[in-house]
């Protein structure tokens, strides 16, 4: 990269408010929750991630001279913005109204402890390579004043209110199995106790990495923004309280997947591994000696991680009630299998029901099974089969009985003695 006068004109101007920024950082010694607010964290990321762009452009990347000082700014950008979001977190947990959330508060100041930390031991450095590399420091400073807290007592008089119309439906339905569908690959985890950092190793980034965390973090927030859209509006105090606490839940996730997303790039990008250049193994040791990478990949999974999965969890239940309370219901009757209700048909009939999440019942006279239930499905086989029938019912959600009609239609799946035949393409979610 050629340093001409246009260079190391822009470079000031371009790391002035950064500068400013690590300044005020350096006023404060020991990380608090009270030390910085979300105003100063949005300022620290946009002027971190301006500087970084202009290095990026300039071809910083490949420069001896300069790498040190790019990388510090992209340390910046994602501590900051991981910490943004954990501020938010902890900002709006009060009004999220969810239950037992006194342990979650303690780690996630823990968490926000260790990044506000981190960037108080970056500042000084930041500032020294900058002297180092002919940067003019700025002669003035930030100060607190200049970085209110967004969390006041004071809030705006509600007069516009939510409609609770049968439109809405459909979207709620969609919402809850979309959620539902999220939970269920978060369970396939099972985050029961925090993991030692040498297995957090072998699942990040092999399984957990930033691709992954972004894809769903993108999948949370589409259901964030089509519930805001299309079924309530307003905000947390006022309307179904049930809706909104089952907006709390994926609220949450999400802004927790944004701050798992920020500190997996960072460690990926920047720890894990940065390529093969002497300089980048360099930088990267020197960044390992301010940022302790395992702390960081703690943080991000044992709370981060453990966290979404826990809501995700908690939020299931909630789920599967607005589900039902919101689903078409009607009933259907269908053949029973040319083999009755053995494993495999059973098995179809569940998958199906789990598939759409409503509830689904098998009527038999009075007696009613959870077609969910594969244990149920097996009950239900032992009467059909002990009285002979060659009919049953099934009550429960339109969609579901629409696919157990056209599963029906085909034999469940399986020719006159038993074998499996392909699946029609309707049905592939079973495969």
């Amino acid at each position: 990269m050629q340093e001409d006068g246009f260079f190391n004109e822009r470079i000031v101007t371009f790391s002035d408010d950064y500068l400013k920024c690590c300044k005020y950082i350096s006023t404060y010694d020991t990380p608090k929750r009270d030390n910085f607010t979300k105003m100063f964290y949005s300022r620290l990321t946009y002027s971190s991630h301006l500087l970084e762009d202009f290095l990026d452009f300039h071809g910083a990347k490949n420069n001896s001279s300069w790498y040190f000082y790019r990388e510090l700014s992209a340390a910046i950008r994602h501590l900051s913005s991981a910490s943004y979001c954990q501020k938010h977190i902890l900002a709006r947990l009060d009004f999220y109204g969810l239950p037992d959330t006194e342990e979650f508060e303690k780690n996630a100041d823990a968490v926000l402890d260790f990044l506000s930390g981190c960037l108080i031991k970056m500042s000084p450095i930041i500032i020294s390579e900058s002297i180092k590399l002919n940067i003019s420091i700025p002669e003035d400073s930030f100060k607190k004043e200049h970085f209110q807290t967004s969390v006041t007592s004071d809030t705006l008089t509600y007069d516009i209110y939510d409609e609770n119309r049968d439109q809405h439906k459909k979207h709620i339905v969609r919402i809850a199995n979309d959620f539902l569908a999220i939970s269920k690959n978060f369970d396939e985890i099972e985050f029961f106790e925090p993991y030692h950092i040498e297995k957090i190793k072998t699942i990040v980034p092999e399984k957990i990495n930033e691709v992954e965390i972004r894809r769903y973090e993108m999948l949370v927030h589409n259901l964030q923004s089509y519930f805001d859209t299309y079924v309530i509006h307003g905000g947390y105090m006022v309307g179904n309280h049930k809706l909104k606490k089952f907006r709390s839940y994926f609220s949450i996730v999400f802004h927790l997947l944004q701050m798992m997303g920020s500190l997996l790039h960072f460690y990926e990008r920047h720890l894990h591994e940065v390529g093969y250049k002497d300089i980048y193994k360099k930088v990267q040791s020197k960044l390992s000696e301010i940022i302790d990478p395992d702390k960081l990949l703690d943080h991000t999974i044992n709370f981060g991680l453990y966290y979404v999965c826990n809501f995700l969890s908690e939020g299931k239940d909630l789920a599967k009630i607005i589900l039902n309370e919101n689903i078409e219901r009607g009933s259907v009757t269908v053949s029973v299998p040319k083999s009755g209700f053995h494993m495999r048909p059973s098995l179809l009939v569940t998958k199906i029901v789990e598939h759409y999440g409503g509830q689904v019942e098998l009527c038999i006279g009075n007696d009613r099974f959870d077609a969910s239930s594969l244990l149920d499905m097996q009950w239900a086989g032992g009467k059909i089969q002990k009285e002979n029938l060659s009919n049953v019912l099934f009550e429960g959600d339109i969609r579901t009985l629409k696919d157990l009609q056209l599963l029906s239609s085909i034999n469940y799946c399986e020719d006159i003695i038993g074998k499996g035949i392909s699946m029609p393409k309707e049905l592939n979610y079973l495969s």
